[in-house]
């Protein structure tokens, strides 16, 4: 395959996305939309394909989960195209207009990354996601979807090629990679000359740390989701409870989930034996530390790795500290700097928890689940960002923009 004549088509699209109207790219996206309803059969037949092949395959019910549309799940799709198009777009806004003394004005203007290159598995829905979200942020992209998803990322792939061109847009400014090669991939990320300015990996460690380590352009990325629950010295009973019971078992299997618990040991007498009951409920394995395994007889005593471990499933790791800044030391050794909260009724604690936890997002007396793009109001998230790079956190519309600088003058020169 042809890498370099997707690069090359892929360039002439950005410039042209880039500069696109609001109007033109929702346009686009509202074709894109209809295309999906017309297409749905041909959607479904194509995912179908894929599902019998991933049971040849032997592949893990959780990942046929994942790869499994219907029309539920279309629907979802559908609506989450029309989200975006109902949100602003962030193309040129600009902001932070200042007057200086030499009678210029300066300020910031948004605009688009360029090329942004999307490396994700199994879910086919991500597909559509991703390319509708580049498209509102004037980004080109290219997308590299599981093997296991081929047949149906295609089907997709002729809906979105339909909407742009409806749109008076080149196909060019969504490609879906027409081949299953792993080799594509080492031509998104690497070499002299990589096809994508920015890469987004989307799905298991493995993946994103492959990505991590072979790119040559900037990753948006993040590898886990130990998140925490710190319970302060000050703290509701009722309401610490709520919030460890929706941090855990809420969900097991996704990156915000709570994996630590930390309790001040102010209020562990009276609150560990009231979270056991809680968690036996659940079936959820307890390893804690010394004190946690005195107080719970079913604990069992964790060792260095737990501190570190994602579960992702019904265990839990807790301990019992002795301040907050032990709860903040902890959290930043052993946590992926995801997210992580306090439950305190002090300020001055909530606020200190919230400079010093070194994470992309910091929740006080509210569930770690609240951190989504969709809980933040960004509307959709292309994926979670904890590097130090311009964004930290849901990474939406705005995520995918960065800024430049631009003045106005008349006439002025530098003395």
């Amino acid at each position: 395959m042809d890498y370099r004549d997707i690069a090359d088509r892929a360039l002439a699209a950005r410039a042209i996305i880039a500069t696109a109207s609001m109007s033109q790219k929702n346009d686009a996206l509202l074709a894109i939309r209809d295309s999906m309803v017309a297409n749905r059969k041909q959607i479904l037949s194509a995912n179908s394909r894929d599902l019998k092949a991933g049971q040849k395959q032997g592949l893990d019910e959780a990942l046929l989960d994942r790869l499994q549309l219907n029309d539920k799940r279309i629907d979802a799709m559908i609506r989450g195209v029309e989200q975006i198009v109902a949100l602003p777009d962030p193309v040129g806004e600009i902001s932070q207009v200042t007057k200086k003394s030499s009678g210029i004005e300066v300020g910031l203007m948004r605009q688009p990354l360029g090329i942004i290159g999307i490396i994700y598995e199994s879910r086919p829905n991500v597909t559509i996601d991703a390319a509708a979200l580049c498209l509102k942020s004037g980004n080109a992209s290219v997308l590299r979807g599981g093997t296991e998803a081929f047949h149906s990322n295609q089907a997709i792939a002729v809906c979105i090629e339909t909407g742009l061109r409806a749109a008076g847009l080149p196909d060019a400014c969504v490609q879906i990679a027409p081949t299953a090669d792993r080799a594509f991939v080492g031509a998104m990320i690497g070499g002299e000359d990589p096809i994508c300015d920015v890469i987004i990996p989307r799905g298991g460690k493995g993946l994103i740390e492959r990505v991590a380590k072979d790119a040559r352009v900037p990753v948006i990325k993040h590898l886990d989701g130990n998140c925490h629950v710190y319970i302060d010295a000050e703290s509701d009973i009722a309401t610490s409870l709520r919030i460890l019971e929706n941090s855990k078992t809420h969900r097991y299997g996704v990156c915000n989930a709570a994996e630590s618990f930390l309790i001040h040991e102010a209020v562990a007498d009276s609150l560990l034996p009231e979270l056991n009951e809680l968690l036996e409920n659940y079936e959820v394995e307890v390893r804690g530390c010394e004190i946690v395994c005195s107080l719970i007889s079913s604990a069992t005593v964790a060792r260095e790795e737990d501190w570190y471990e994602e579960y992702l499933a019904p265990i839990v790791a807790i301990k019992v500290v002795q301040s907050v800044e032990e709860a903040i030391r902890h959290i930043n050794t052993y946590g992926s700097h995801h997210t992580d909260a306090i439950v305190s009724k002090s300020y001055r604690t909530i606020r200190q928890f919230m400079r010093a936890v070194d994470s992309s997002s910091v929740i006080a007396n509210a569930s770690t689940r609240f951190a989504d793009g969709f809980e933040y109001g960004l509307g959709a998230e292309i994926g979670i960002s904890t590097d130090r790079i311009h964004v930290r956190g849901p990474v939406g519309l705005e995520g995918l923009t960065n800024q430049k600088w631009i003045v106005f003058g008349e006439g002025q020169v530098r003395r």
